[in-house]
Protein backbone atom coordinates (compact mmCIF):
# COMPACT_ATOMS: atom_id res chain seq x y z
CA UNK A 1 0.00 0.00 0.00
CA UNK A 2 1.03 3.68 -0.85
CA UNK A 3 2.46 5.79 1.50
CA UNK A 4 3.26 9.51 1.20
CA UNK A 5 6.22 11.71 0.93
CA UNK A 6 6.18 12.56 4.10
CA UNK A 7 7.36 9.53 5.66
CA UNK A 8 9.91 8.52 2.77
CA UNK A 9 11.62 12.41 4.15
CA UNK A 10 11.31 11.04 8.14
CA UNK A 11 12.99 8.06 7.15
CA UNK A 12 15.70 7.22 9.29
CA UNK A 13 15.36 10.14 11.07
CA UNK A 14 13.39 8.66 14.37
CA UNK A 15 14.69 5.88 16.41
CA UNK A 16 17.82 5.40 14.06
CA UNK A 17 19.34 8.21 15.83
CA UNK A 18 19.43 6.51 18.81
CA UNK A 19 20.15 2.99 18.18
CA UNK A 20 22.81 3.34 21.30
CA UNK A 21 20.57 4.24 23.77
CA UNK A 22 17.85 1.19 22.53
CA UNK A 23 20.77 -0.92 22.40
CA UNK A 24 21.45 -0.08 25.87
CA UNK A 25 17.87 -0.26 26.61
CA UNK A 26 17.81 -4.05 25.58
CA UNK A 27 21.10 -5.11 27.51
CA UNK A 28 19.49 -3.67 30.82
CA UNK A 29 16.22 -5.22 30.39
CA UNK A 30 18.89 -8.62 29.58
CA UNK A 31 20.10 -8.11 33.31
CA UNK A 32 23.50 -6.40 32.42
CA UNK A 33 24.77 -3.95 33.96
CA UNK A 34 24.69 -0.56 32.18
CA UNK A 35 24.87 3.04 32.86
CA UNK A 36 22.92 4.98 30.85
CA UNK A 37 24.10 8.81 29.96
CA UNK A 38 22.16 9.18 27.02
CA UNK A 39 19.04 11.33 27.18
CA UNK A 40 18.35 14.25 29.24
CA UNK A 41 15.90 13.29 31.47
CA UNK A 42 15.67 15.32 34.49
CA UNK A 43 17.44 13.55 37.89
CA UNK A 44 14.19 14.73 40.26
CA UNK A 45 10.30 14.47 39.61
CA UNK A 46 8.50 16.83 38.89
CA UNK A 47 7.58 19.18 41.91
CA UNK A 48 4.46 17.43 44.24
CA UNK A 49 2.80 20.56 44.33
CA UNK A 50 2.35 20.78 40.78
CA UNK A 51 0.77 17.23 40.19
CA UNK A 52 -1.59 18.38 42.92
CA UNK A 53 -2.42 21.02 40.70
CA UNK A 54 -3.17 18.88 38.28
CA UNK A 55 -5.22 16.19 39.98
CA UNK A 56 -7.64 18.88 41.72
CA UNK A 57 -8.17 20.39 37.98
CA UNK A 58 -9.05 16.65 36.89
CA UNK A 59 -11.33 16.57 40.03
CA UNK A 60 -12.97 19.61 39.36
CA UNK A 61 -14.01 18.85 36.06
CA UNK A 62 -10.77 20.59 34.07
CA UNK A 63 -11.25 17.38 31.23
CA UNK A 64 -12.80 19.13 28.63
CA UNK A 65 -11.80 21.02 25.09
CA UNK A 66 -9.68 23.63 25.54
CA UNK A 67 -9.34 27.30 23.53
CA UNK A 68 -7.53 26.55 20.11
CA UNK A 69 -5.13 28.99 21.34
CA UNK A 70 -4.64 27.35 24.82
CA UNK A 71 -5.98 28.03 28.16
CA UNK A 72 -6.70 32.11 28.77
CA UNK A 73 -5.00 31.76 32.20
CA UNK A 74 -2.10 30.27 31.16
CA UNK A 75 -1.49 32.39 27.92
CA UNK A 76 -2.54 35.51 30.44
CA UNK A 77 1.05 34.17 32.84
CA UNK A 78 3.02 33.31 29.97
CA UNK A 79 2.47 37.12 28.48
CA UNK A 80 3.36 38.91 31.84
CA UNK A 81 6.48 36.09 32.03
CA UNK A 82 8.08 37.10 28.93
CA UNK A 83 6.78 40.59 29.66
CA UNK A 84 9.35 40.35 32.56
CA UNK A 85 11.99 38.70 30.64
CA UNK A 86 12.43 40.83 27.55
CA UNK A 87 11.68 44.01 29.11
CA UNK A 88 9.11 44.47 25.70
CA UNK A 89 5.25 44.33 26.09
CA UNK A 90 4.08 40.95 25.60
CA UNK A 91 0.33 40.06 25.66
CA UNK A 92 -1.92 37.02 25.37
CA UNK A 93 -2.36 37.53 21.58
CA UNK A 94 1.16 36.73 21.49
CA UNK A 95 0.69 33.17 22.90
CA UNK A 96 0.08 29.72 21.64
CA UNK A 97 0.23 26.89 23.38
CA UNK A 98 1.15 23.53 22.39
CA UNK A 99 1.45 20.05 24.21
CA UNK A 100 5.27 20.30 24.66
CA UNK A 101 8.26 21.90 22.55
CA UNK A 102 8.55 19.51 19.86
CA UNK A 103 5.04 20.30 19.08
CA UNK A 104 5.44 23.82 18.95
CA UNK A 105 8.15 23.97 16.84
CA UNK A 106 6.70 21.55 14.39
CA UNK A 107 3.86 23.94 14.15
CA UNK A 108 5.83 26.82 13.90
CA UNK A 109 8.24 25.40 10.95
CA UNK A 110 5.01 23.83 9.00
CA UNK A 111 4.52 28.10 9.25
CA UNK A 112 7.08 29.34 7.94
CA UNK A 113 9.00 27.27 5.26
CA UNK A 114 7.82 24.77 2.75
CA UNK A 115 9.10 22.80 -0.46
CA UNK A 116 11.52 24.99 -1.97
CA UNK A 117 12.68 26.88 1.15
CA UNK A 118 15.39 26.46 3.42
CA UNK A 119 16.22 26.64 7.02
CA UNK A 120 19.27 27.71 8.39
CA UNK A 121 20.54 25.39 11.46
CA UNK A 122 23.84 25.32 13.64
CA UNK A 123 25.47 21.90 13.27
CA UNK A 124 25.60 20.10 15.53
CA UNK A 125 21.96 20.29 16.08
CA UNK A 126 19.38 18.86 18.33
CA UNK A 127 18.41 15.25 17.39
CA UNK A 128 15.17 15.77 16.46
CA UNK A 129 15.25 19.34 13.93
CA UNK A 130 16.22 17.31 11.22
CA UNK A 131 13.13 15.99 11.00
CA UNK A 132 10.79 18.54 12.08
CA UNK A 133 12.61 20.58 9.04
CA UNK A 134 12.07 17.57 6.27
CA UNK A 135 8.40 17.46 7.33
CA UNK A 136 7.63 20.83 5.69
CA UNK A 137 9.20 19.92 2.76
CA UNK A 138 12.01 22.31 3.11
CA UNK A 139 15.74 21.82 3.20
CA UNK A 140 18.04 21.84 6.08
CA UNK A 141 21.07 23.89 6.04
CA UNK A 142 23.45 23.20 7.97
CA UNK A 143 26.02 25.96 9.72
CA UNK A 144 28.91 25.22 11.35
CA UNK A 145 29.70 25.66 15.34
CA UNK A 146 32.98 25.80 15.38
CA UNK A 147 35.04 24.62 18.83
CA UNK A 148 37.02 27.97 18.27
CA UNK A 149 33.97 30.18 18.79
CA UNK A 150 32.78 27.83 21.40
CA UNK A 151 29.96 25.99 19.71
CA UNK A 152 28.21 29.49 19.00
CA UNK A 153 26.69 30.36 16.02
CA UNK A 154 28.37 33.16 13.78
CA UNK A 155 26.75 35.72 12.22
CA UNK A 156 29.58 35.41 9.21
CA UNK A 157 28.56 31.34 8.87
CA UNK A 158 25.18 32.00 8.07
CA UNK A 159 25.83 34.59 5.75
CA UNK A 160 28.00 32.23 3.79
CA UNK A 161 25.19 29.66 3.80
CA UNK A 162 21.94 32.69 2.71
CA UNK A 163 20.40 31.85 -1.00
CA UNK A 164 16.64 33.22 -2.06
CA UNK A 165 15.40 30.48 -0.97
CA UNK A 166 16.40 31.15 3.12
CA UNK A 167 13.38 31.16 5.15
CA UNK A 168 14.43 30.82 8.46
CA UNK A 169 17.27 30.86 11.17
CA UNK A 170 16.78 27.85 13.63
CA UNK A 171 18.83 28.79 16.92
CA UNK A 172 19.25 26.90 20.01
CA UNK A 173 20.03 29.37 23.23
CA UNK A 174 20.83 27.35 25.50
CA UNK A 175 22.35 24.76 23.23
CA UNK A 176 21.57 21.18 22.67
CA UNK A 177 24.16 19.32 22.23
CA UNK A 178 27.20 21.40 23.76
CA UNK A 179 25.91 23.37 26.25
CA UNK A 180 26.74 26.64 24.20
CA UNK A 181 24.81 30.22 25.38
CA UNK A 182 24.26 32.87 22.15
CA UNK A 183 25.92 36.46 23.58
CA UNK A 184 24.04 39.97 23.22
CA UNK A 185 26.48 40.26 20.28
CA UNK A 186 25.74 37.06 18.75
CA UNK A 187 22.61 37.84 18.58
CA UNK A 188 22.44 41.10 17.36
CA UNK A 189 25.02 40.14 14.88
CA UNK A 190 22.44 37.19 13.97
CA UNK A 191 19.17 40.04 14.17
CA UNK A 192 20.93 42.32 11.76
CA UNK A 193 21.63 39.54 9.32
CA UNK A 194 18.16 38.26 9.27
CA UNK A 195 16.34 41.57 9.12
CA UNK A 196 18.95 42.48 5.56
CA UNK A 197 17.41 38.91 4.05
CA UNK A 198 14.09 38.91 5.70
CA UNK A 199 14.24 35.89 7.32
CA UNK A 200 12.17 34.23 10.56
CA UNK A 201 14.49 33.79 14.14
CA UNK A 202 13.20 30.78 16.01
CA UNK A 203 14.48 30.45 19.33
CA UNK A 204 14.36 27.08 21.12
CA UNK A 205 15.08 28.23 24.60
CA UNK A 206 13.65 25.19 26.25
CA UNK A 207 16.76 25.65 28.86
CA UNK A 208 16.71 28.74 29.53
CA UNK A 209 16.30 27.97 33.76
CA UNK A 210 19.44 25.65 33.55
CA UNK A 211 22.09 28.14 33.08
CA UNK A 212 25.13 27.69 35.15
CA UNK A 213 26.37 30.27 37.67
CA UNK A 214 29.06 32.01 35.09
CA UNK A 215 26.87 32.35 32.75
CA UNK A 216 24.45 34.63 31.01
CA UNK A 217 21.03 33.83 29.36
CA UNK A 218 19.88 36.74 26.47
CA UNK A 219 16.61 35.57 24.58
CA UNK A 220 16.95 37.39 21.10
CA UNK A 221 12.78 38.09 21.77
CA UNK A 222 14.80 40.76 24.30
CA UNK A 223 16.50 43.33 21.57
CA UNK A 224 14.00 45.09 20.46
CA UNK A 225 15.36 46.36 16.38
CA UNK A 226 14.20 42.68 15.31
CA UNK A 227 11.67 41.46 17.73
CA UNK A 228 8.88 41.03 15.70
CA UNK A 229 10.51 38.02 13.38
CA UNK A 230 11.87 36.18 16.59
CA UNK A 231 9.40 33.36 17.87
CA UNK A 232 10.47 31.43 20.83
CA UNK A 233 9.64 28.10 21.86
CA UNK A 234 9.77 26.32 25.08
CA UNK A 235 8.22 24.47 27.87
CA UNK A 236 8.29 23.05 31.24
CA UNK A 237 10.02 19.70 30.41
CA UNK A 238 13.46 20.80 31.76
CA UNK A 239 12.83 24.03 33.98
CA UNK A 240 10.45 21.97 36.05
CA UNK A 241 11.61 18.39 35.47
CA UNK A 242 7.99 17.12 33.44
CA UNK A 243 9.27 16.64 30.06
CA UNK A 244 6.06 13.69 30.70
CA UNK A 245 3.37 16.27 30.35
CA UNK A 246 3.71 17.95 27.65
CA UNK A 247 3.37 21.03 27.99
CA UNK A 248 4.87 23.73 26.16
CA UNK A 249 4.46 26.91 24.14
CA UNK A 250 5.22 29.99 21.02
CA UNK A 251 5.58 33.20 21.96
CA UNK A 252 5.69 35.55 18.39
CA UNK A 253 3.98 38.81 17.19
CA UNK A 254 -0.02 38.56 16.73
CA UNK A 255 0.06 38.48 13.77
CA UNK A 256 2.50 35.25 13.47
CA UNK A 257 0.05 33.74 15.86
CA UNK A 258 -3.16 34.82 14.07
CA UNK A 259 -2.06 33.01 10.59
CA UNK A 260 -0.54 30.02 12.81
CA UNK A 261 -4.41 29.23 14.33
CA UNK A 262 -5.83 27.38 11.72
CA UNK A 263 -2.67 24.81 11.72
CA UNK A 264 -2.85 24.52 15.69
CA UNK A 265 -6.31 23.89 15.99
CA UNK A 266 -6.41 21.23 12.70
CA UNK A 267 -3.52 19.22 14.56
CA UNK A 268 -4.46 19.52 18.30
CA UNK A 269 -7.15 22.18 19.51
CA UNK A 270 -5.13 23.49 22.60
CA UNK A 271 -3.43 21.96 25.19
CA UNK A 272 -5.60 20.11 27.82
CA UNK A 273 -7.22 22.51 30.80
CA UNK A 274 -5.69 20.53 34.00
CA UNK A 275 -2.21 20.91 32.35
CA UNK A 276 -2.85 24.57 31.47
CA UNK A 277 -3.93 25.00 35.17
CA UNK A 278 -0.55 23.35 36.30
CA UNK A 279 1.99 25.08 34.17
CA UNK A 280 0.52 28.35 34.62
CA UNK A 281 1.06 27.72 38.78
CA UNK A 282 4.91 26.70 37.00
CA UNK A 283 5.37 30.02 35.70
CA UNK A 284 3.87 32.19 38.02
CA UNK A 285 5.61 30.47 41.01
CA UNK A 286 9.15 29.45 39.30
CA UNK A 287 10.63 25.80 39.68
CA UNK A 288 11.74 24.72 42.92
CA UNK A 289 14.08 22.34 41.30
CA UNK A 290 16.18 24.15 38.86
CA UNK A 291 18.52 25.67 41.00
CA UNK A 292 19.32 22.31 42.40
CA UNK A 293 19.79 20.66 38.62
CA UNK A 294 21.81 23.54 37.57
CA UNK A 295 23.69 23.10 40.41
CA UNK A 296 24.46 19.76 40.32
CA UNK A 297 24.79 19.41 36.55
CA UNK A 298 27.32 22.00 36.54
CA UNK A 299 29.44 20.07 39.58
CA UNK A 300 29.01 16.98 37.35
CA UNK A 301 30.98 18.77 34.37
CA UNK A 302 33.32 20.00 36.12
CA UNK A 303 34.07 16.95 37.46
CA UNK A 304 33.77 14.84 34.16
CA UNK A 305 36.43 17.60 32.92
CA UNK A 306 38.56 17.04 35.32
CA UNK A 307 38.98 13.27 35.37
CA UNK A 308 39.43 12.73 31.75
CA UNK A 309 41.57 15.23 31.60
CA UNK A 310 43.65 14.26 34.24
CA UNK A 311 43.48 10.60 33.16
CA UNK A 312 43.11 9.75 29.77
CA UNK A 313 43.53 12.46 26.51
CA UNK A 314 40.10 12.40 26.70
CA UNK A 315 38.86 16.24 26.01
CA UNK A 316 36.08 17.69 27.46
CA UNK A 317 33.88 21.02 26.35
CA UNK A 318 32.40 22.45 29.27
CA UNK A 319 28.86 23.24 28.87
CA UNK A 320 27.21 26.99 29.99
CA UNK A 321 23.93 25.43 30.41
CA UNK A 322 22.06 22.27 30.44
CA UNK A 323 22.02 18.53 30.85
CA UNK A 324 25.07 17.63 28.63
CA UNK A 325 28.66 17.44 28.37
CA UNK A 326 30.43 17.22 25.10
CA UNK A 327 33.61 14.38 24.63
CA UNK A 328 36.20 14.94 21.92
CA UNK A 329 36.98 10.74 21.79
CA UNK A 330 39.49 11.57 18.35
CA UNK A 331 42.35 10.32 20.55
CA UNK A 332 41.08 6.92 20.53
CA UNK A 333 41.15 6.49 16.77
CA UNK A 334 37.97 5.82 16.64
CA UNK A 335 34.89 8.24 15.76
CA UNK A 336 31.89 8.50 18.26
CA UNK A 337 30.12 6.15 16.53
CA UNK A 338 32.48 3.62 17.10
CA UNK A 339 33.69 4.63 20.64
CA UNK A 340 29.97 4.57 21.69
CA UNK A 341 29.24 1.25 20.79
CA UNK A 342 32.78 -0.27 21.89
CA UNK A 343 31.86 1.91 25.11
CA UNK A 344 28.73 0.41 25.87
CA UNK A 345 29.76 -3.22 24.88
CA UNK A 346 33.16 -2.74 26.78
CA UNK A 347 32.62 -0.94 29.39
CA UNK A 348 28.96 -1.08 30.04
CA UNK A 349 28.58 2.74 30.15
CA UNK A 350 26.33 3.92 27.06
CA UNK A 351 26.18 7.47 25.91
CA UNK A 352 24.99 9.21 22.15
CA UNK A 353 27.38 9.35 18.79
CA UNK A 354 28.31 13.20 18.33
CA UNK A 355 27.14 11.65 14.81
CA UNK A 356 23.20 11.88 16.22
CA UNK A 357 23.84 15.73 16.22
CA UNK A 358 24.91 16.41 12.83
CA UNK A 359 28.57 15.88 11.17
CA UNK A 360 30.35 18.62 12.94
CA UNK A 361 30.32 16.08 15.87
CA UNK A 362 31.66 12.84 14.04
CA UNK A 363 34.66 12.88 16.29
CA UNK A 364 32.56 13.38 19.52
CA UNK A 365 30.40 11.66 22.30
CA UNK A 366 27.54 13.19 24.27
CA UNK A 367 27.17 12.81 27.53
CA UNK A 368 24.17 13.37 29.73
CA UNK A 369 25.10 14.95 33.33
CA UNK A 370 21.59 13.57 34.81
CA UNK A 371 23.17 10.35 36.42
CA UNK A 372 22.90 9.73 40.19
CA UNK A 373 26.16 10.82 42.16
CA UNK A 374 27.39 7.19 42.54
CA UNK A 375 26.01 6.15 39.20
CA UNK A 376 27.83 9.16 37.73
CA UNK A 377 31.27 8.32 39.59
CA UNK A 378 31.21 4.83 38.51
CA UNK A 379 31.13 5.83 34.90
CA UNK A 380 34.06 8.09 35.02
CA UNK A 381 35.72 5.35 36.47
CA UNK A 382 34.34 2.80 33.50
CA UNK A 383 35.28 5.59 31.04
CA UNK A 384 39.07 5.90 32.10
CA UNK A 385 39.24 1.96 32.80
CA UNK A 386 38.08 1.49 28.83
CA UNK A 387 40.55 4.52 27.58
CA UNK A 388 43.18 3.01 29.54
CA UNK A 389 43.18 -0.25 28.08
CA UNK A 390 42.78 1.38 24.65
CA UNK A 391 46.29 2.72 25.18
CA UNK A 392 44.88 6.26 25.81
CA UNK A 393 47.25 8.08 28.16
CA UNK A 394 46.73 11.22 29.33
CA UNK A 395 48.86 14.36 26.86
Amino acid sequence: MRMTDVTKQLAGLGGAKWQVHLAAREMVAAGADVIEMTIGEPDVPPPAELMETASAAMLAGRTGYSNGRGEANLREALAERYSASSGRPIASENVLCFPGTQTALYAVLMGVAQHGDEVLVGDPMYATYEGVIRATGADLIPVALRPEHGFRMQASDIAEKITPRSRAILLTTPHNPTGSILTTDDLDAIGRLAAIHDLWIISDEVYDQLVFDAAEFVSPLARAAFAERVIVVSSISKSHAAPGFRSGWCIASAAFCDGLLPLSETMLFGNQPFIADMTEQAVRDGSPVAAGMRERFAARAIRLEERLHHDTSLRVHLPEAGMFAMIDVTSTGMDGDAYAQDLLHGAGVAVMPGSSFGERLRGWVRVALTIKEDRFDLALTRMVDHANQRSVAPT
